[in-house]
């Protein structure tokens, strides 16, 4: 199967779902610019032309208005907001109204459109570029919140996003854009409210989202040095999440380690957490651990960054700590302290 970049995985899924269906339209800033929203729109407004794939100006909470406008009325928007940061400023809409029409009006009306959002640290962006606030929209009813890993993922995910009847955020993490992986040329779908185990394994279970997946996987393989062998399960969507998933897994490892991309307080990780305390707790051998942002905004500072995002190595350490102190004390060193603009081995391009 041919391997191609999450950004084109993204532009592909748009592609033919807008000549697929001629309700689908694609607005954005940033949409027809030469550089195309990290390459993922590059091309489409030549392709479909100004009534399809629309730039917008920087109005994000009238935007934001109008595309619910058309949703509600029989078109299918693709929004983007390029960093979730800028969508900040529509959260009226997408929280007051976007998430409530369904429920409002008994179920007869439905808001089938999909905001794309960026998080993720780059060119030395600060607290009001680099947030990580899916626990925000995911605590939303009404919303769905999903996280591709990987470019099979994007691509299946956003096609049946664009598909769903529901309001969806769409988040894409900035460090995964030039990573490549296998994708059919075909239209498929990836259901939404599913996760995927991307590694089997019987010690401990490793549940991670967006980036921090592909450093769970390095984790994963840096804990084979001291004889662990663990299960990667990756969410793919935050809302509605997969617990039968989660939970057979933790029942099977009775270890496990929440690896979110958010703060480490009142997010993601602390509901999946809580959720496993209330259900598995008989089969837990330890206490859940998690690995997330410190409770602090981005700095900018190069050198804050290497303590502010955690990787493979960070995984790895709190993973032994839920084994025996034999275990715990073979601490894994950091094999690359490199900067954090360039955070995988993997990732490659100008962004």
């Amino acid at each position: 199967m041919r391997q191609i970049a999450f950004h084109k995985a993204i532009n592909e899924a748009v592609d033919q779902s807008l000549s697929i269906d001629p309700s689908v339209f694609l607005i954005g800033l940033g949409a027809a610019d030469p550089k195309g929203i990290f390459g993922s729109t590059l091309g489409l407004n030549e392709k479909y032309g100004d009534q399809r794939v629309m730039e917008m100006p920087i109005s994000e909470n009238a935007v934001t208005g109008i595309a619910i406008g058309a949703a509600i009325t029989g078109m299918r928007p693709i929004l983007t907001h390029q960093r979730i940061d800028f969508a900040l400023v529509s959260m009226e809409q997408i929280v007051n109204q976007a998430a409530k029409w369904h429920y409002m009006f008994g179920g007869q009306m439905n808001v089938p459109i999909v905001i794309r959002m960026i998080i993720g640290r780059g060119w030395g962006q600060g607290p009001q570029h680099s947030q990580s606030l899916q626990s925000w929209f995911a605590h939303v009813p009404g919303l769905k919140v999903v996280m591709p890993a990987n470019s099979y993922d994007a691509k299946g995910l956003l096609i049946s996003s664009i598909e769903d009847n529901n309001p969806i955020i769409f988040i894409e993490h900035r460090w995964l854009f030039n990573i490549k992986g296998e994708v059919p040329e075909d239209y498929y779908r990836v259901p939404l409210g599913t996760c995927d185990i991307k590694k089997i394994g019987n010690d401990v279970t490793i549940i991670a989202n967006s980036y921090m997946t592909l450093e769970a996987l390095r984790a994963a393989d840096r804990l084979t040095e001291v004889g662990i062998d663990a299960e990667v399960v990756d969410l793919r969507t935050i809302t509605p999440i997969d617990w039968d998933t989660i939970l057979s897994s933790v029942r099977k490892t009775g270890r496990v380690l929440i690896a979110d991309t958010g703060s480490l307080s009142f997010g993601v990780s602390a509901e999946i957490s809580a959720k496993i305390c209330e259900e598995v707790f008989a089969d837990l051998k330890a206490p859940p651990r998690r690995v997330a942002l410190p409770d602090s905004p981005s700095p900018t500072s190069s050198k804050l960054l290497i303590a502010y995002y955690p990787r493979a190595v960070d995984i790895a350490n709190s993973a032994l700590k839920l084994f025996d102190a034999r275990k715990a004390l073979k601490i894994i060193e950091d094999e690359d302290k490199g900067h954090l603009d360039i955070p995988n081995p993997n990732f490659e391009g100008p962004f």
